[in-house]
């Protein structure tokens, strides 16, 4: 099979994009994607997602890890997709998608930067003075004060195998305080099995856990690894809605690549 694909980065986290609205990729295997994500033997990416036709929608998002298993919510990968689709002339003043997390929103404004609306949060667990939550993903964040100096593989991996979370797996951030609505973060994704330069649904997992407005709303400015993301939602009470995480989504390039079976 000759596979067309799309390869797309919101900052540093990349992706594999394929227009999959005629149903031509829907007998990719998991070996395949594992090794079109391979970065020595393959494309390359942290991740693989097809862009699927679905009826009341304008599309739907389908997500695969690294290693070639579907995965949960990508916050970035959900913003490269809204480009993706942008780009294949799926215009719109805000779009409408679904995910395997439900019904997402997004916008583009016009500098470029990819607006998407993340589901709402209902309780942090608390757990050893870490943070527990689910953006779509699960989380465990974990607040330092040297995040750029740390062993994130080492120590994300350990968390990630611990007892607790071997089985089901947990993305596990690190993140620090370096200003009132200002942070860094650095995270180990499970399914990538290493740190990434960037993960949405951990950078809205931590702008959540270092919240300072006590009437709820928040601004929060994040930095990782490979560029800034904002992320702004409204706090009542242990509840984070009108969750929406922004920043640049970007196409590197494009290509074709013969797959074997």
């Amino acid at each position: 099979m000759i596979l067309f694909f799309f390869k797309y980065q919101g900052t540093g986290n990349d992706f594999i994009l394929l227009d999959n609205r005629e149903g031509i990729y829907n007998t990719l295997s998991t070996e395949q994607i594992r090794h079109l994500c391979d970065r020595r033997f393959g494309i390359g990416a942290d991740g693989l997602m097809l862009l699927n036709n679905h009826e009341g929608y304008d599309f739907e998002m389908k997500y695969f890890n690294a290693d070639g298993r579907e995965g949960s919510m990508c916050g970035n990968g959900g913003r490269c997709l809204v480009r993706f689709a942008y780009h294949l002339g799926i215009h719109r003043n805000e779009y409408k998608f679904l995910a395997v997390d439900g019904d997402h929103e997004a916008e583009i404004d016009t500098d470029g930067i990819v607006s998407l609306k993340m589901k709402d949060v209902d309780k942090i667990r608390r757990q050893n003075g870490d943070s527990i939550l689910n953006t779509g993903s699960p989380h465990y964040v974990k607040v330092v004060s040297d995040v750029m100096d740390m062993d994130v593989y080492k120590k994300g991996r350990d968390i990630r195998y611990s007892k607790e979370y071997e089985q089901e797996g947990i993305n596990v951030n690190f993140v620090e305080q370096t200003g009132e609505d200002k942070i860094i973060v650095r995270t180990y994704e499970r399914g990538v099995e290493d740190e990434t330069y960037s993960c949405g649904t951990g950078v809205t997992a931590a702008a959540m856990v270092c919240y300072h407005n006590e009437n709820g709303f928040n601004d929060v400015q994040v930095k990782t690894l490979g560029g800034k993301l904002n992320v702004e939602f409204d706090r009542i009470e242990e509840h984070y809605i009108n969750v929406w995480l922004s920043g640049p989504a970007e196409k590197v390039y494009e290509g074709k690549i013969e797959l074997r079976d």
